[in-house]
């Protein structure tokens, strides 16, 4: 980033009456930044000094977007605030990104800078004082005035497309989730998912929305100095994805251990019934709440809320649309009755016919970008997203998600819904389908070669197909992304 001592390379950026309001909107004057490492407390005048500081670096730079390599650590956040505050749309990366994807990134792009990181500048770029780089020709095409955050598709490597999200849907979804969770002042959220995850930054929003403190955490969930920091500052709420879940069940995680603890919330994929009841009943035995989520980082990040209350009723289902969003069905013309229209039956209640889920709402994506010159676009979904999601809705509006449209495969030409077909292995071990040639292949986590076979057989039983037409492999570990999501890029590179 730059600072007083890095030459300007162009009195450029953000132009208009559109600079600054975001940051002041989303940053509650009683809003705190608690840094555990430091110790380093930031509210009131000060945060907003700090922010503005940030905020002026922004301004100096040439017209463009700015890359901002992200960690969970107290300058990260003054980054992305700086630049909510400067008008300057930011695309937030994982600090780990490969060098070699980064500058195909920058190459496409062509950020005003790219901060937080170090080593010699790309070409085109140059060094700054601080941590970064910045571009060298002043000459770019202005972003579009509304676009504020920029994120990658979730689990996108190489070449990804990036999500264009407007001032408006982050400040959107950020009351509506504080409005559907309760969320106040006096909530105090650790930092327990990546800031470059929309579910992450999510958190981050909906708390400083309504003057809520952030506990800037950067160990990860599983190390202990992230739950003595948990402890130490009182946190009230802990955020996760399946993965995290999975993890806290096998080191027998007890909430009544972390006296101030009340409310626990899941999203970033579809974790099993057993463990949404498991730990729902956890947190009621000490007065709390499992609150369960489904969003998608186009829709800035969280689309539906199942209410703690009504989880026994409506166990399985991703709950109802956020304040301000609704879902519908559009049907699949393939489908035939009672089936999904990928090979194999699904339940369905009376009425409730499954097709893809349509969401609707402010906080939907102005689209996406994969070139510098779709950065001026202004909305070109209005306000509606095909996710891409199958699903069905009941009569009281709660949505169930029964899989993806495009994770799909095929055993001897028959379409089956890959999704579908790892919940058929819950019960053998944690289990990844990818689609191989005319067959799938399936990964279980630490499975011995007994355990492939009978769930190579499982599934050929389930679909009525021959055993051959699954390869059942085993993995020490399934890859992860930083957003704790299985990394199927990874396991389809290894087919």
């Amino acid at each position: 980033m730059t600072n007083a001592s890095d030459p300007a390379p162009s009195s450029g950026g953000p132009k208009g009456d559109t600079a600054g309001p975001l940051a002041d909107e989303l940053v509650h004057p009683g809003a705190v930044l608690l840094d555990a490492a430091s110790g380093t407390r930031l509210t009131g005048s000060e945060l907003r000094g700090r922010v503005a500081e940030s905020a002026e670096c922004y301004t100096r730079l040439a017209p463009g977007i700015v890359f901002a390599l992200t960690s969970p650590d107290l300058p990260g956040v003054l980054r992305y605030l700086g630049a909510l505050a400067a008008a300057r749309p930011v695309l937030l990366l994982d600090p780990a990104l490969d060098r070699t994807a980064l500058e195909t990134l920058a190459h496409r792009f062509r950020p005003a800078a790219i901060v937080g990181a170090d080593g010699p500048a790309p070409l085109g770029y140059r060094a700054l004082d601080s941590a970064g780089w910045v571009r060298i020709d002043p000459d770019a095409a202005e972003p579009h005035p509304d676009l504020a955050v920029l994120l990658t598709t979730s689990g996108s490597t190489g070449n990804p497309k990036l999500v264009r999200l407007s001032r408006t849907a982050v400040l959107a979804n950020a009351r509506s989730i504080a409005l559907a969770l309760g969320l106040g002042p006096g909530e105090v959220a650790p930092t327990s998912l990546p800031l470059h995850y929309s579910y992450g930054l999510s958190v981050l929003n909906s708390h400083l929305v309504v003057g809520a403190t952030v506990l800037i955490e950067s160990n990860g969930v599983l190390a202990r100095q992230f739950w003595r920091s948990v402890d130490e500052h009182r946190a009230t709420s802990f955020a996760g994805v399946p993965y995290h879940y999975e993890m806290l069940r096998r080191i027998g995680f007890d909430p009544a251990g972390h006296p101030a603890l009340r409310t626990l919330t899941q999203a970033g994929g579809r974790l099993r019934t057993s463990l949404v009841r498991d730990f729902a009943d956890r947190m009621e035995k000490v007065g709390g709440r499992l609150v369960v989520m489904y969003g998608q980082t186009e829709a800035t990040a969280r689309m539906a809320v199942l209410p703690p209350e009504r989880l026994a009723d409506k166990l399985g289902t991703a709950g109802r649309a956020i304040p301000g969003g609704a879902f519908a069905i559009r049907p699949l013309d393939t489908a035939a009755p009672g089936r999904n229209g990928v090979g194999h039956p699904v339940a369905e209640a009376a009425g409730e016919a499954v097709g893809e889920v349509v969401y609707s709402g402010p906080n939907v994506m102005m689209g996406y970008a994969e070139s510098e010159a779709e950065l001026m676009r202004g909305d070109d979904l209005g306000g509606v997203l095909a996710t891409g999601d199958l699903g069905r809705l009941d009569d009281e509006g709660f949505l169930t998600v029964t899989g993806r449209l495009k994770r799909i495969g095929k055993v001897f030409g028959t379409r089956v819904s890959l999704d579908d077909l790892e919940d058929l292995l819950r019960g053998h071990a944690a289990a990844a389908a990818v689609p191989g040639d005319d067959r799938i292949v399936v990964w279980l986590e630490g499975a011995d070669s007994e355990l492939c076979r009978a769930a190579g057989r499982t599934l050929a039983e389930r679909l009525r197909v021959h055993a051959s037409g699954f390869d059942v492999r085993t993995v020490p570990t399934l890859p992860l992304l930083a957003s704790g999501k299985i990394d199927y890029r990874a396991l389809e590179a290894g087919v």
